[in-house]
């Protein structure tokens, strides 16, 4: 049987003389098929045309389906090494990678409030922990995948000291650090003070950031002479950050364990979880300043 392609590039086919009128004045237009193939075989045609097209159009459905767009939320602080490692699983999965970046306590309130997030990786412990015991994250799929480091950091080259006693000598206007009710970084940047009695006293002189990439800005802009940041955000392995930095002592805060958490039953978003915890991603977290458990 010749396909449709080449029946398409034949001449017509004479049909014969015009048929006539049948009894209620109507025309019936004769297929050159009626001609050639008996009422059966055409029927028989008709009905292997239209599974080829159902059965085509079904493989092209299943190769859109197959690509997942996954979405996460993300603690600010870890914004850059997210996206290293989201542009590494879309090369090798094909599925999407839908970042959504902000403070710790903004996105818990809004995953309680129904965000149609599929997983998130917070800046500390407690939070994934409260979505976990609350029934809105899947059992046992929380982990730590990153512990930060706090800095204190200026973009004027040898302003900040390697043991941090600028903020004794208070030559600042302005002090920069996340909100300690927000973001993890900020209740460590609070301890540190508080630890050093300082407290109370720079309340005055003190730039709350939303997160700790609206505080990073604050110092780069000059809007701060100097603030409380992610070690990541200075030691970036692609474009190295200018000024001066003191890696502040982690028995001043307490530790930074930064967890996920999977949210919905997405095999897509379990996957990506599980790359995250790869070698791959883990040398990349690494690269970024990150400790690792």
């Amino acid at each position: 049987m010749a396909s449709a392609a080449t029946m398409a590039r034949r001449r017509p086919i004479d049909t014969g003389p015009a048929p006539a009128e049948n009894s209620r004045g109507s025309l019936r237009v004769a297929s050159p098929l009626d001609k050639r193939l008996p009422t059966s075989m055409t029927r028989a045609f008709q009905i292997c045309v239209t599974g080829i097209i159902v059965t085509l159009s079904g493989l092209g459905f299943a190769a859109s389906a197959g690509a997942d767009e996954i979405r996460v939320a993300v603690a600010s602080n870890f914004a850059d090494a997210m996206r290293d490692i989201a542009r590494r699983y879309e090369q090798r999965s094909g599925h999407t990678i839908a970042l959504a970046l902000g403070s710790t306590g903004k996105h818990y309130a809004q995953i309680t409030h129904g965000a149609p997030f599929d997983a998130f990786f917070a800046a500390d412990v407690r939070r994934p922990r409260l979505l976990e015991e609350g029934g809105t994250a899947i059992a046992g799929s929380r982990f730590t995948y990153a512990v930060g480091k706090l800095v204190l950091w200026s973009t004027r080259e040898g302003y900040v000291d390697p043991a941090g006693e600028v903020l004794k000598e208070g030559d600042f206007r302005y002090l920069a650090l996340a909100n300690p009710k927000l973001a993890p970084y900020g209740k460590a940047a609070q301890e540190v003070l508080e630890s050093r009695g300082l407290w109370q006293r720079l309340q005055g002189r003190l730039v709350r950031g939303e997160n700790i990439g609206q505080t990073f800005q604050f110092v780069k802009t000059g809007n701060a002479e100097l603030g409380f940041i992610s070690r990541s955000q200075v030691e970036h392995p692609a474009r190295p950050v200018n000024g001066s930095w003191w890696e502040i002592p982690q028995d001043l805060y307490t530790p930074i364990e930064q967890q996920a958490v999977l949210l919905k039953h997405s095999p897509a978003a379990r996957d990506f979880l599980r790359f995250a915890r790869s070698q791959v991603a883990t040398e990349i977290i690494r690269a970024y300043g990150y400790g690792t458990p």
